[in-house]
């Protein structure tokens, strides 16, 4: 292994993106010489925060190490004894979801955990256009009326005072289980079970990061538990809940949770159910996306995630948890690829939306919040688009659909690391800024008057201005490993997944491959840069740069590479469409080598 002192990984203090590549952590500049698995995967470790002493631990985490005891959580037990109780006593039950994955995959989770205990739950999904997010107090009613005394809603519900006022006053219990922030003031229910509570134990509170579906397993270990003391198993089996971590691993990657401590257990331990494909709906759904070999969790992210997502979003918002509890495997195809299609659809519409917002950027450059908004776009893609417009511009980002006729947005917003954008939606809110809102760290929802959009966005920029410079002050490219060419093998790729699973709060290694000239660049389906590399070790690689076509890298790579050197950085993935795998880089910059 090389031993360069210098504080640029390559010497690159500005690469074509303007950016210094740095190490994220201890130098692992591989050179030409190779190194061992075990001192890559070491380091990858503790460059992600983990003690030398507990690498280990962290290579293979297991729900034995890192499952919290439910009951340190506040309202678990007493909402763990109002289901049990409706058990027992053949209670009406309704979940009632979120359109979005993690409301899909918990409300699943929950549905799946009562028919294994003998009950005949119900399930109501809102629709995205009609309903909006979260429980209203219409529907809840409408619910008990049918038949429901007690609703839990989930990832949803923390702050739907209103709602949650009508359903008391009708007589239904309604129990929450939530992961969005909450405010000092809880709304009324049966039971509130959320680690963002403002009043949670320091040990509840550390699990902040958790996605919906991962307090809804905690919540159906607790019932479990409760049903167990109440004999309830003296003469019948207990369901398998680990089988239920298919669920809360795709929830938790499609929500963006913070893949670190007991998540990375969710993540890893659902994919091993998920490689077994047990669950009829979840099998279609692979199929539907060609996925053919065991899944990783990039695959929840950008290949499960979506088409469950796509139902939610411009199609019926029923199809993801219809489709993860079937037990019709014709059904389940069909649903599979309704929802495949549906996605493409979603693609199309998300494309218009976001060359619409684009153009409105320029007026945009000295906002700390890009805060844009128009009519005429689909509520069920602002979401994406945010996160579009977010990666374009290194800022948070808010994509507004306005009804003219009601004089109403509806927004969704997408943070950067380090700004906090679901606390200050929250503050807009209390300063009477938006009709609804809230959020997490990365991601926020709201509802807003038109006639208010310049007074929120002026709000956004005060409020969050030295946040968003001080985060992008730290925008430098961090880099795992460098290394030549010949060095981008799929052994390579293996050793890195050693260390996954990876996502928001452990992010996937990334490497610096070089001097490499280009052979051969362009531009290939929705403006996606393919380039082909060759190293003075004589061994050449493919890569690609997804919707680059515009950047300075990829014009220089294009149009101006002939006769110059490069020094490229990416994620290294395996390109397993030709007759063998090999290792391709999915490339994020690049910078002058001579």
């Amino acid at each position: 292994m090389a031993t360069r002192t210098l504080s640029h990984v390559l010497d690159v203090s500005q690469s074509l993106s303007g950016r210094a590549w740095v190490w994220r952590g201890g130098n692992m500049d591989l050179g030409d010489g190779p190194t061992l698995d075990r001192d890559i995967l070491a380091q990858l470790l503790m460059t992600r925060g983990v003690a030398a002493d507990d690498i280990e631990k962290h290579a293979r985490p297991t729900m034995r190490e890192f499952l919290p005891d439910p009951s340190e959580f506040r309202d678990m037990d007493r909402a763990a004894q109002r289901i049990a109780s409706a058990v027992l006593s053949r209670e009406a039950i309704t979940i009632y979801g979120d359109y979005d994955v993690d409301g899909a995959t918990s409300a699943a989770l929950l549905v799946e955990l009562l028919r294994g205990l003998g009950a005949d739950p119900g399930y109501y999904i809102p629709d995205r256009l009609l309903e909006g997010y979260g429980p209203t107090g219409a529907s809840l009613v409408k619910l008990g009326e049918a038949g429901s005394s007690l609703i839990v809603t989930v990832d949803c519900g923390a702050m739907a005072f209103e709602a949650l006022s009508m359903a008391r006053e009708a007589g239904i219990d309604v129990i929450v289980v939530d992961h969005h922030k909450c405010s000092a003031e809880l709304p009324p229910t049966a039971a509130l079970v959320n680690p963002n509570r403002l009043d949670e134990s320091d040990l509840a509170a550390s699990h902040g990061h958790l996605a919906a579906v991962g307090v809804a397993f905690l919540l159906a270990i607790a019932l479990v538990r409760t049903l167990r003391a109440q004999g309830f198993f003296d003469d019948r089996t207990e369901p398998d809940l680990m089988a239920l971590l298919d669920l809360v691993a795709l929830g938790t990657v499609a929500d963006v949770a913070a893949l670190h401590g007991l998540n990375r257990a969710f993540v890893a331990q659902g994919l091993k159910v998920l490689a077994r494909r047990e669950r009829i709906g979840m099998a279609a759904l692979m199929d539907a996306s060609r996925l053919t070999r065991a899944p990783i969790a990039s695959d929840l992210g950008f290949a499960l995630g979506p088409r469950i997502n796509a139902g939610g979003r411009i199609g019926e918002s029923t199809l993801g948890v219809r489709l993860l509890t079937t037990r019709d495997a014709e059904e389940a195809r069909e649903i599979a690829e309704k929802l495949s299609a549906l996605n493409e659809e979603r693609r199309a519409i998300e494309a218009e939306v976001q060359e619409s917002a684009e153009a409105q950027l320029d007026g945009q450059h000295n906002m700390a919040v890009q805060v844009l908004a128009s009519t005429g776009w689909h509520p069920g893609v602002i979401g994406i688009v945010a996160g579009r417009i977010k990666e374009k511009t290194g800022k948070p980002a808010i994509i507004i659909a306005l009804d003219s006729a009601e004089g109403i947005g509806k927004g969704s917003g997408r943070s950067i690391s380090g700004v906090d954008l679901g606390a200050a939606i929250i503050a807009a809110r209390d300063a009477d800024l938006l009709i609804a809102g809230g959020g997490h760290a990365m991601a926020a929802g709201l509802t807003i008057s038109q006639t208010k959009l310049s007074a929120f966005a002026e709000f956004l920029d005060t409020r969050l201005s030295r946040e968003v410079d001080r985060a992008r002050a730290g925008q430098n490219m961090s880099l795992d490993l460098a290394l030549a060419p010949g060095g981008l093998t799929p052994e390579l790729v293996a050793t890195l997944e050693l260390a996954g699973p990876y996502g928001v709060g452990w992010p996937a290694p990334r490497v610096a491959v070089g001097p490499v000239r280009i052979v051969k660049a362009d531009i290939v389906g929705n403006g996606h840069l393919r380039i082909i590399a060759s190293g003075h070790d004589g061994r050449s690689f493919k890569g690609i740069a997804f919707r680059a076509a515009d950047t300075e890298m990829a014009q220089t790579l294009l149009h101006r590479s002939a006769g110059r050197h490069f020094h490229l950085a990416g994620r290294v993935k395996i390109d397993d469409w030709g007759p063998r795998p090999a290792a391709e880089l999915h490339l994020e910059d690049a910078a002058n080598a001579d």
